[in-house]
């Protein structure tokens, strides 16, 4: 049977489709909108914990984008856009891929929840957590000043596992990627690819990949931005 992709617009599924679209693999595409801020409750019924991504396989059928990324790749890619043991990258592909959703995504998430919330800046967990999302993006600029992707010279999945927190996350978090020269030019490598192009056109025609990849925070998300002014913030 062909894989299925179950998308959930504007959300860290399009990992999935993206690596689909590097692999040139037939897959298809089950697209869902935001209803109007979470899934829709056709999307929370494919599984349990209702979250994206979810892909079916045959009678496979498995989440988080971590999983979904590596089953496609080892499954369908034939190993492809992953790093095998015992290159003298693997260590490095094994870090980046799992500081994707370890540390950087959850690092910027808390942030997001807690200015979501309202929570101020002078409120002393926003003071601990504040600068947890600056030292993850100093550290992968730092990275990338000696290598042009993630894992070293080669485009893998860990760099398909990283760009939607210093992307797409921004439209419903906004923060500003000025400082960091090397995530930037790393950024535009990344608009460059034709795997990204098309999966963000396939999945979310309506976000502005130069203005995704930009220094500046892309515009907020318009449900997101509808309920803060709802609220006179």
């Amino acid at each position: 049977m062909t894989l299925t992709v179950h998308h959930l617009g504007v959300s860290q599924s399009e990992r999935v489709v993206w690596a689909c679209e590097e692999l040139g693999i037939d897959y298809n595409l089950k697209k869902y909108e935001r209803s109007p801020i979470l899934a829709p409750a056709e999307y929370k019924a494919l599984h349990p914990l209702g979250s994206a991504p979810v892909i079916e396989d045959g009678d496979i059928k498995l989440a988080e984008s971590g999983a979904c990324v590596e089953y496609i790749c080892q499954t369908h890619g034939g190993g492809r856009l992953v790093i095998a043991p015992g290159h003298k990258d693997y260590p490095d592909y094994l870090y980046w891929f799992h500081f994707a959703n370890g540390t950087l995504q959850g690092a910027i998430g808390r942030s997001m929840a807690l200015a979501i919330a309202g929570v101020g800046e002078d409120n002393e967990i926003v003071k601990r957590l504040g600068g947890k999302p600056k030292g993850a993006l100093s550290l992968m600029d730092q990275r990338l000043s000696k290598v042009p992707w993630l894992a070293g010279d080669q485009f893998t999945a860990a760099d398909i596992m990283n760009v939607f927190s210093l992307t797409t996350m921004r439209t419903f978090y906004g923060y500003d990627l000025g400082e960091y020269s090397n995530i930037l030019a790393y950024l535009q490598r990344v608009s460059q690819r034709d795997g990204y192009r098309r999966a963000m056109l396939k999945g979310d025609p309506d976000l502005d990949i130069q203005k995704l990849t930009g220094a500046p925070a892309p515009p907020m998300f318009k449900a997101i931005a509808a309920a803060l002014q709802a609220e006179g913030r």
